[in-house]
């Protein structure tokens, strides 16, 4: 067993590391040379744009003096016209120095000093250039003015002045350039030796890291051959136990799988019953519907007959009411028919006939009477029977609440025969189910014991071939510690 971290991750960290130093050396290297090259731009840049600037001066003065002199000589005016672009154009070129020359105060202070010269200078050329204007012969002594020349070498000395200045800024920039470089290249040749010595360093130290883990390997390795030798001797001989003892488990599973297909068989028998007698118990609990159905529909109409004779005794009271008011007017008008009658016996002749109407209104009334006497009789019995019959309606309704209360009793008593019968048909699908389910884990049993069987012979056989392995590997591993160096345990 290895101590401390494994070599592969030791590995992969010496390689991680050589190659973040071999980046750094790149970008170290990358930037050097972009310093470098940064640097002579900026040399290059100097030279092109304040050297050639500072020459161009030169060259621009020296054609505008000969322009000028070419103008005192001939008076041509291209010679005037020339001069006076060439001055414009010198003029240009200090301007665009001072740009230039802005980080060097003492080329800037030549430069200012070049202007100055220049203006002198250009006073003496005007002066001269208006004489010869005037003039229509040449005069010698106008070529030999005693002032151009002491102002013309002055100019001149001014821009040697700032050539020299430039120049020697040029060299120097160019020498610090060549000095970083050098540095540069000298650090890039350092950080070369460290990343060289860094990737000895690390090769050694996995050389040796490899060799004592190797040989800590090989060690336990031949420890555990010997180990697995003795375990392969071990295996093989219980190997040929468990093959014997697997050949009489099969036996026995054998037999077992036999009894449960019975099991299963019977099950099934039993399942195909409990359905045909779930059957008829859903139908019994559909028959004891339709009957509670019916019951009910005797009940809602008793209920209406018990309302109907309610209302008839009702109204047996309300013409009994009218009948009292019958018998009342039928009292007052015999008590008004006797008045009239002896009204009509005290008027004489005048009354006998009013008597005449008198009397038979009485007999009226006594006839009106007895009907009211007779229709009460009748009414009383009339509301006999409606009692009567509300009471014969209540007790058959009351039976018949009592068959309703008796067949709902029925009906949870089938309906729990029902579930009994359900619960019984789910069990015995249960059974038959776990039945089935038992012998396909017997069969799968069984196959898998002759697969035992057959795998503890494999099994001697590879403990033996493992044997012979063991003694091999015993081999390897010291030619292994003969590869790396470590010599023989």
């Amino acid at each position: 067993m290895m101590a401390g971290r494994t070599f592969g991750f030791k590995l992969a960290a010496s390689f991680g590391l050589t190659l973040a130093l071999t980046l750094l050396m790149t970008a170290t290297s990358v930037l050097a040379l972009r310093y470098v090259m940064t640097t002579k731009d900026d040399v290059i840049k100097s030279a092109t744009t304040s050297l050639v600037g500072a020459e161009e001066l030169s060259r621009t003065m020296e054609r505008r003096i000969g322009g000028y002199r070419a103008f005192l000589l001939n008076k041509q005016t291209e010679w005037l016209n020339a001069t006076n672009a060439d001055r414009a154009l010198f003029l240009t070129q200090v301007n665009n120095l001072r740009s230039s020359l802005a980080d060097d105060p003492t080329a800037l202070k030549l430069l200012e000093a070049v202007s100055t010269d220049e203006a002198t200078h250009n006073t003496v050329v005007s002066d001269l250039i208006t004489k010869r204007q005037n003039m229509a012969v040449l005069n010698i002594d106008l070529l030999n003015d005693p002032r151009a020349k002491p102002a013309r070498d002055a100019l001149l000395a001014a821009i040697d002045a700032l050539i020299s200045r430039v120049h020697a800024t040029v060299d120097k920039a160019t020498t610090e350039s060549n000095d970083r470089a050098t540095a540069a290249i000298i650090f890039i040749i350092g950080l070369g030796l460290v990343l060289i010595v860094g990737s000895a360093a690390v090769a050694w130290r996995l050389s040796r890291d490899l060799r004592r883990e190797v040989g800590a390997a090989v060690g336990h390795i031949q420890s555990s051959s010997a180990q697995l030798e003795a375990a392969a001797a071990q295996q093989a001989n219980g190997g040929r136990d468990q093959a014997s003892a697997m050949s009489e488990i099969t036996t026995t599973i054998s037999e077992l799988l036999i009894t449960s297909r019975q099991i299963a068989d019977s099950a099934q028998r039993v399942s195909k019953v409990a359905e045909d007698t779930a059957d008829a118990a859903r139908t019994g609990d559909a028959t004891i519907d339709q009957t509670r159905a019916s019951i009910t529909a005797i009940r809602t109409q008793v209920d209406q007959i018990v309302q109907h004779m309610l209302a008839l005794g009702e109204k047996s009271q309300q013409i009994g009411g009218v009948v009292d008011l019958v018998s009342e007017l039928a009292e007052q008008t015999n008590i008004l028919a006797i008045n009239a009658t002896i009204e009509a016996s005290g008027a004489g002749e005048w009354g006998r006939r009013f008597a005449v109407v008198a009397e038979e209104i009485r007999k009226l009334a006594d006839r009106t009477a007895g009907s009211a006497k007779e229709i009460r009789t009748m009414i009383e019995d009339v509301r006999g029977a409606v009692n009567t019959t509300v009471m014969a309606t209540e007790i058959g309704a009351k039976a018949v609440d009592a068959g309703s209360r008796q067949f709902d009793d029925a009906t949870n008593s089938f309906r729990r025969i029902a579930q009994l019968v359900a619960t019984t048909s789910d069990a015995t699908r249960e059974i038959e189910l776990s039945t089935k389910q038992q012998t396909t884990a017997v069969e799968q049993v069984n196959a898998a014991a002759s697969d035992t069987a057959r795998a503890s012979r494999e099994t001697e056989a590879s403990a033996v071939q493992t044997r012979q392995t063991a003694a091999h590997l015993g081999t390897l591993s010291g030619d292994l510690l003969d590869l790396v160096g470590s010599g023989r345990h």
